[in-house]
């Protein structure tokens, strides 16, 4: 990326030459009416990311890992307790795995509607609105065709496809957080950069570090203490959460993910380990370079021209550094809080080169056939598709043979069966090493394809299941590849 200069910094198109304070109140022109057509968009995304991650449920496609975990941290909010999750271990705390208490406000509407749905459309509305600030912001300084042009690609972007199409996750609410402090940084509104970001440290861990960043483009854009002190609440927020928090619940009494930095790579182990992970590493194998221009390719690369880019490194950092390779690739959620990042420097960087009206269009055009070339390759693609449209009838099999399963029952179910059961019975994952021994009930899938079946595999699971019929379960049920076994006692 390309470091910025003090010019390009401290005197971006919204900033006049004369140098006056920014203050966290919006110019004149900011408080201008959100045009209707912004709702609308945001409204259709919400809608396309809603239908998408619910009929990716109602199929009984989302898993344990994570939708399951994030509905038992959920359930115990709204219940009033601290979150703990049964899929992790018997009472793991939730709170000693990673440090997310936003989740608690998704409690009242879970307690109007106990459901693993309630977190997916919560997860979409939050996505969703996140378009506004981006939008609103390109309409003032590029125009209103340029801002439908870049609302579009942002939302069909293939970090929120990815995020949308696997469970839900607690970075869902980091993203209009960040599309809000982005835009108010960029417009010099200081004070609201700081407001709309700090919020993030309640996210999860890692997040502070990403203020932290924000607050050290804050102090070069001139407003020092400011951005000093909430490089320093970013910093420590991240310090505070892993090495104080997370170690007082976790019943290991450490951050779970450490070894994610500091494992053997390479054959290395110990400083040389960290030192390849940090340098070398940080390109190696060929994934990392593949993810770092998918991220970078909608915008033509434009996003390295504006310092707000620099926002993406701690994300980048820890993933790509990671021992973990599902960090790297672009699957998973793991670009999702990238994506307001990359759009918001794209809208900045178009701003403030004051490109000519034919050259903003050739970036946007380019920006569009990216965005819809490689679309077919990510989630919402299946929107399109027949095949999420059908309902296997082995689905309604499974509920019937699930609704024999009273409320409040322990369990153990297949990865894929564990989300449909999270909302009323105290449920955790079959073959899995954590799980709640003996429960008294056990509910398997044996026809899960094969590159999706985990925790065990076929042969595993059929020895598996042998032997807890001789161990005193009794079959209730054997019906389209589902097993239903219950305690005898």
């Amino acid at each position: 990326m390309q470091a910025p200069t003090t010019d390009s910094v401290t005197l971006p198109p919204q900033q006049s030459a004369s140098g006056k304070k920014a203050t966290a109140e919006p110019t004149r022109g900011m408080r201008s009416e959100i045009p209707w057509w912004v709702w609308v968009l945001s409204a259709a995304l919400f809608s396309v990311y809603t239908t998408l991650s619910v009929r990716i449920h109602l199929r009984m496609l989302s898993n344990a890992f994570d939708l399951g975990i994030f509905e038992q941290a959920v359930r115990s909010y709204a219940h009033g307790h601290l979150p703990v999750s049964e899929i992790k271990g018997p009472g793991f705390p939730v709170l000693g795995d990673h440090f997310h208490p936003i989740l608690a406000l998704m409690a009242p509407f879970y307690r109007l509607w106990p459901s693993p749905i309630v977190l997916l459309v919560v997860q979409a509305g939050l996505i969703a609105v996140s378009v506004v600030p981006l939008v609103c912001w390109a309409r003032r300084t590029l125009g209103g065709v340029a801002a439908a042009v870049i609302g579009v690609c942002y939302g069909l972007s293939w970090g929120i496809a990815s995020a949308v199409g696997f469970d839900f996750h607690e970075w869902a609410f980091a993203v209009p957080l960040l599309a809000c402090s982005l835009t108010a940084l960029a417009n010099d509104r200081l004070y609201a950069a700081v407001y709309w970001a700090m919020p993030m440290l309640l996210v999860k861990e890692d997040l502070g570090l990403t203020v932290a960043v924000i607050g050290v483009l804050i102090a070069l854009r001139g407003e020092r203490r400011l951005g000093i002190l909430t490089a320093a609440v970013g910093l420590g927020g991240t310090m505070l959460a892993m090495l104080v928090i997370l170690p007082s619940f976790n019943p290991q009494g450490d951050y779970a993910y450490t070894f994610w930095l500091t494992g053997s790579s390479g054959g290395m182990g110990g400083p040389l380990a960290l030192l390849y992970k940090f340098t070398v590493g940080l390109l190696t194998p060929q994934t990392k370079v593949s993810t770092l221009l998918f991220l970078l390719a909608p915008t033509l690369f434009l996003a390295l021209r504006s310092p707000l880019l620099w926002v993406v490194l701690p994300t980048l950092l820890w993933r790509f550094a990671s021992g973990n390779s599902s960090h790297w690739d672009t699957g998973h959620q793991y670009s999702l809080v990238l994506m307001p990042i990359v759009f918001a420097a794209f809208i900045d960087a178009l701003a403030r080169l004051r490109l000519s009206r034919a050259n903003v269009r050739r970036y946007l055009a380019g920006s569009t056939a990216i965005t819809l070339m490689i679309l077919p390759s990510f989630p919402l693609w299946q929107l399109v598709q027949r095949a999420t449209w059908r309902t296997d009838p082995r689905v309604a099999v499974a509920h019937r043979l699930m609704d024999r399963i009273p409320d409040g029952a322990t369990v153990q179910a297949s990865n894929q069966l564990v989300p449909q059961l999270t909302n009323r019975t105290s449920v955790s994952m079959y073959g899995w090493s954590d799980s709640r021994p003996n429960p008294e009930w056990i509910i398997v899938d044996t026809r899960v394809p094969l590159d999706r079946k985990w925790p065990l595999n076929p042969l595993q699971e059929q020895w598996s299941l042998d032997r807890q019929r001789a161990n005193g379960y009794r079959t209730v049920a054997a019906e389209e590849g589902f097993v239903l076994l219950r305690h005898k006692s």
